[in-house]
């Protein structure tokens, strides 16, 4: 299966946003998720592995955090 690469642009407004998905992202590495970077500063999300963008979409929003926009870079 192919590796993709998703950009997230998530509404978090503190250390506790972030760190929410940081946990749902950790728990799906090594089940289609190979790397991941959550920068609160710019409110992105970077997710790269071989899981389809709606299911990283839903994990995102299964945080309760809103996501403004995705897209796949590659």
């Amino acid at each position: 299966m192919a590796e993709h690469t998703y950009k997230f642009d998530v509404k978090m407004t503190c250390g506790g946003c972030s760190s929410a998905i940081t946990r749902v992202l950790e728990k799906a590495k090594g089940n289609g998720v190979d790397d991941f970077t959550v920068t609160l500063d710019t409110q992105e999300v970077i997710v790269k592995g071989t899981m389809p963008y709606d299911d990283v979409l839903a994990k995102i929003k299964k945080t309760g955090k809103e996501v403004r926009s995705g897209q796949v870079l590659e």
